[in-house]
C-alpha cells in the first residue's frame, strides 16, 4: 500500500476543491456526471501507469524518451515541467487561503507551509515520508461528515449522474467542465505513480496488491469530490451565496454561516491537506523524471540530500518560487486555479496517447500489454477526453452554437472515425496465427483452453521483466503515427492559446 493511496489524495487539492465547490455552489448536483465519467478513466489510467513502472523498473519519461526518441521525449516532459511550476504555485494559494481562514497571515501561512514541505523531504528516507504522506490521505477523511451537515439528499445527487449542461452551452460552464477532466486526471498523476511504484521496488509480483491499493484511492478521491460538490450544492442552496461563486474563502465563510457545524473549518483542514500534498507530489514529480530523463542523477527518497544535491535542490527551488509566486501574485487567484486545471486538462490528451502506445509496446511489457478489448476502452477514454478539451475551442470560434448543434457534430465525427476503423481493420493484411505472430506474449493460442491459458499467462507474467531498456530497438511510430501526433501537437498548443484568452477574458 502506497503509491496509489498516495497519488490519489493529491487529486483532490487546491485546484480539486475549487472545482467541486464551485460546481455545486454554481450547478447544485447537475454536473456529477462529469466525475462519474471520469471515475473509471482515472483508474484505466493509473492501472496503465503501475504496470509499466512494475513491469520496466524505470519512469515514465524515461520510457518516453527511450521508445519515442528525444524529440517526443522533449515534449511531454516539456509540458510536464510548464503545467506543473504552474500547479505547485496554485497549490500554496490553496494553502495561504486555508491557512488565512483560520486567522493567519498571508506570508506566515505560506513560509510555514514551505518550510514544512522541505522538512518532510530532508529526513532522506522513503518510509518516514510515505508514512507522512499517508496521515494526511487519511486527514481527508474529515470531508466525509459535512454531507451529513448540509442533509445531502441521495435522490436529487444521483440525478446529476444524467449528463445535462444546466443553463445551456456558454464559454463557463465549457471551461468548468474541461477544468473537471483536468483536476480529476492529471498528467503529473501518471508521472508521479510510476517513478513512485519504482522507488517502492514493487515488482510484478505485487501488481494485484497495487491495483486494489490504487482502486481504494480512486474510489477516495471521487467520493470526497462528491461530497465536496454537495457541501455547496445543499449548504448554500436558497441563499444569496447560490449561484454566485467568487472564491474559496468566501465560499467557506459562506458555509460555516448557513450550514454551520464547523462546515467551513472542516473544508478549510481539506483543502490545506490537499494542497500540501499536491504541493508535495508535484514537486517530487519533477525532480523523479528529469533525473530517470537524465540517466546520470540520483533521484530517489532512499537517498539523503547530500547523496542526491539535484534530486532535492530542484525540489527546494521549486517549492521557493511557488511560495514567491504566491506571495506577490495578486487578485483573481481563483481564476489562477481554475486555469491551472483547464491547462491540465488540455494536455491530457497527449499525455495518454504516449501512456496507450507505452501500455502495448511487447518488448516493454511483454505478457503484460492491453488486451484488445483494454485498448478499445481506451481509445473510448481518449475521445472522451480529447471532447472534453476541444469544447471551449469550438464555442469560441461558433459563439452561437447550440447544445443540440454541438452533441450532432461529436457523433456525426464518432460515427465517421469508427466507421474509418472498421474499414483499416478489415482491409489489414493477413496474420499468422496467435502462436507464430505472439509466442512470448499474451494472446491464446489454438488448442489451450481457458483455463490453461490463464494459468500459463500468470507464470509467464510473474517471470517476465523488461529487458534493459536501452537494450530494445526503438520501434517506427510510422508516417500515420507521425502526423496523428504532430497534428495532437498543434491543436495543444491552439487550444491552450484560446484557452488563455478566456481566461483573460474572465479576469476582465
Amino acid at each position: 500500500m502506497g503509491p496509489g493511496l498516495i497519488v490519489m489524495g493529491g487529486g483532490n487539492d487546491a485546484g480539486g476543491v475549487q472545482v467541486y465547490l464551485q460546481m455545486g455552489q454554481d450547478y447544485g448536483m447537475k454536473l456529477v456526471w462529469c466525475v462519474v465519467l471520469l471515475f473509471p478513466i482515472l483508474f484505466i489510467c493509473q492501472e496503465m501507469v503501475l504496470r509499466l513502472g512494475a513491469v520496466s523498473g524505470v519512469g515514465h519519461g524515461r520510457l518516453i524518451f527511450a521508445r519515442f526518441g528525444k524529440f517526443w521525449g522533449c515534449f511531454a516532459v516539456g509540458d510536464l515541467f510548464v503545467i506543473n511550476a504552474v500547479t505547485i504555485s496554485a497549490e500554496f494559494i490553496g494553502v495561504e487561503q486555508a491557512l488565512t481562514y483560520f486567522g493567519l497571515s498571508t506570508v506566515i501561512a505560506v513560509l510555514v507551509s514551505a518550510v514544512l514541505l522541505f522538512g518532510v523531504m530532508a529526513g532522506g528516507s522513503y518510509r518516514s515520508w510515505e508514512r507522512f504522506l499517508l496521515g494526511l490521505v487519511a486527514l481527508d477523511f474529515v470531508v466525509f461528515p459535512v454531507a451529513f451537515f448540509v442533509h445531502a439528499s441521495v435522490a436529487t445527487s444521483a440525478a446529476g449522474a444524467i449528463p445535462s449542461l444546466p443553463g445551456g452551452l456558454n464559454a463557463g460552464i465549457l471551461l468548468l467542465v474541461v477544468a473537471v477532466a483536468g483536476t480529476t486526471v492529471e498528467p503529473w498523476q501518471m508521472f508521479f505513480q510510476q517513478s513512485s511504484v519504482v522507488d517502492k521496488h514493487i515488482t510484478p509480483r505485487w501488481i494485484n496488491y497495487e491495483r486494489m491499493d490504487t482502486l481504494i484511492g480512486v474510489l477516495i478521491e471521487v467520493i470526497g469530490a462528491l461530497v465536496l460538490i454537495a457541501a455547496t450544492a445543499f449548504g448554500l442552496a436558497h441563499t444569496s451565496a447560490s449561484g454566485n461563486y467568487a472564491d474559496l474563502g468566501t465560499t467557506m465563510r459562506a458555509l460555516q454561516q448557513h450550514a454551520g457545524h464547523g462546515v467551513g473549518a472542516l473544508l478549510a483542514l481539506v483543502l490545506l491537506d490537499g494542497s500540501l500534498i499536491g504541493a508535495n507530489l508535484t514537486a517530487l514529480t519533477l525532480g523523479y523524471t528529469l533525473g530517470d530523463v537524465s540517466g546520470r542523477m540520483r533521484h530517489s527518497l532512499h537517498w539523503k540530500p547530500r547523496q542526491a544535491p539535484f534530486f532535492y535542490g530542484l525540489y527546494a527551488v521549486l517549492i521557493a518560487q511557488a511560495a514567491v509566486i504566491t506571495l506577490a501574485w495578486g487578485d483573481h487567484l481563483g481564476v489562477v486555479i481554475n486555469g491551472v486545471e483547464v491547462l491540465n486538462g488540455i494536455l491530457l490528451p497527449s499525455a495518454l496517447i504516449f501512456l496507450v502506445l507505452l501500455a502495448n509496446d511487447k518488448p516493454v511489457l511483454g505478457p503484460w500489454t492491453n488486451s484488445t478489448a483494454h485498448n478499445w476502452v481506451c481509445g473510448l477514454v481518449v475521445w472522451a477526453v480529447t471532447t472534453f478539451s476541444l469544447t471551449p475551442v469550438v464555442s469560441t470560434f461558433f459563439p452561437g452554437i447550440t447544445l443540440t448543434q454541438i452533441a450532432s457534430a461529436f457523433i456525426t465525427c464518432t460515427a465517421l472515425g469508427l466507421t474509418a476503423a472498421v474499414v483499416i481493420w478489415r482491409l489489414r493484411p493477413s496474420r499468422p496465427s496467435p502462436a507464430v505472430l505472439d509466442p512470448g506474449g499474451n494472446r491464446r493460442p489454438p488448442g489451450i483452453d481457458r483455463g490453461e491459458w490463464r494459468a500459463v499467462l500468470r507464470e509467464r507474467r510473474m517471470s517476465w521483466r523488461t529487458p534493459g531498456i536501452d537494450t530494445l530497438e526503438r520501434p517506427s511510430l510510422g508516417t500515420a503515427r507521425w502526423i496523428g501526433l504532430l497534428t495532437l501537437r498543434a491543436y495543444i498548443a491552439f487550444a491552450i492559446v484560446i484557452v488563455v484568452i478566456k481566461l483573460v477574458q474572465t479576469i476582465s
